[in-house]
């Protein structure tokens, strides 16, 4: 770990604050003072990085970018091929739990542009529409014309412009959730009762808890600045998120911190905005055969009424533990459901 970064954390303007320890009103003042303690003076960065570098690796070029992925092959050249789409605000490091459950398969893992350990973005306009490009065209030269997609948060996104642009390429689809974007322009007289109802309660959900992103899509730069220069604010703007989006216990200390520090070593915080900021043009609906997943403690889990409305879903399976990082917390589960979507697309 830098020094700098450990001077930084050790010069924190630990700010008092009225609701210091209401957790309904954002992370506590003693839970993010602990964790700050810990990453000055206890918290070694090196052995999380030697693992992460350890990763397969690869560079490809896709068009006018560089997409850097996790490469994991099959010892059977013929197996199946996946492709593992993250989200906000987490990497790859999402997918490392379930990567050894996935021998049997040819994986790839992008991190996606603007996101940790992807590589430096050099021209704006990153949308999810032009990700999906990005994604198509490198796994064309990595040499698969066939795969499963799946993925959530901003990867689920992803995953179904990949199938929505490129079916002949799309065995299947496995999400964890439907675009979000979807929501804002479904119309709840054509749903079923309880897709309908689905809708109020997301409406409330942004309504309480969707602050983050009216910032980040409409005032990134302002955001960048205070989050990139002070590793205090990007800590608990991320550990938040992380640890009110999953179940019980899903990370220890280290692993927080190991996934924020991803973000400032890399200096990516403000570039991971884009997929907020950026418009996303989805279509009506989607044939493509889809397993989704459901976890009791993510954000919002749709009704399979509402899913269908978007997605050919052919199997739902709701889940009895995880959230929002489901191949994290429930590497099992989620390697089970994976598979259930490569069986759908062979």
């Amino acid at each position: 770990m830098t020094d700098d970064l450990r001077e930084r954390l050790r010069r924190t303007r630990r700010v008092t604050i009225p609701w210091s320890e209401d957790g309904t009103r954002g992370i506590t003042g003693s839970r993010l003072g602990q964790l700050l303690d810990h990453w000055a003076d206890g918290y070694d960065w090196d052995v999380h990085e030697r693992r992460i570098r350890a990763f397969p690796w690869v560079t490809v070029r896709a068009g006018d970018t560089e997409l850097r992925v996790i490469h994991q092959r099959s010892a059977d050249p013929g197996a199946g091929v996946v492709v593992l789409l993250h989200g906000w605000p987490d990497s790859v490091l999402r997918f490392e739990r379930v990567l050894p459950l996935l021998t049997d398969l040819h994986v790839v893992v992008p991190a996606l542009p603007g996101f940790p350990f992807a590589a430096p973005l050099t021209t704006p306009g990153m949308s999810p529409n032009r990700i999906a490009g990005i994604v198509a065209d490198a796994l064309d030269e990595l040499g698969y014309s066939r795969y499963t997609v799946s993925g959530g948060d901003v990867g689920g996104i992803i995953a179904e412009l990949l199938a929505a642009g490129h079916p002949d390429r799309v065995a299947a689809l496995h999400l964890t959730n439907v675009a979000p974007q979807r929501a804002l322009t479904a119309d709840p007289a054509k749903l079923a009762p309880d897709a309908a109802a689905y809708l109020a309660r997301s409406a409330q959900w942004f309504r309480a808890e969707g602050g983050y992103i009216a910032e980040q899509s409409t005032r990134p730069n302002t955001l960048a600045v205070a989050l990139g220069d002070s590793p205090a604010g990007l800590a608990a703007w991320i550990i938040e998120k992380l640890e009110s989006w999953s179940g019980p216990a899903a990370f220890t200390r280290d692993e927080l911190l190991t996934w924020v520090t991803a973000y400032w070593v890399t200096g990516t915080i403000g570039t991971s905005f884009t997929t907020y900021t950026e418009p996303v043009t989805l279509p009506d609906r989607i044939a493509t055969p889809t397993v989704l997943s459901v976890f009791p403690h993510d954000i919002k889990p749709e009704p399979r009424s509402y899913a269908e409305a978007f997605l050919n879903v052919c199997e739902y399976v709701e889940h009895p533990a995880g959230g929002h990082f489901a191949a994290w917390e429930q590497p099992d589960a989620y390697a089970a459901d994976l598979h259930r979507a490569v069986g759908l697309g062979a």
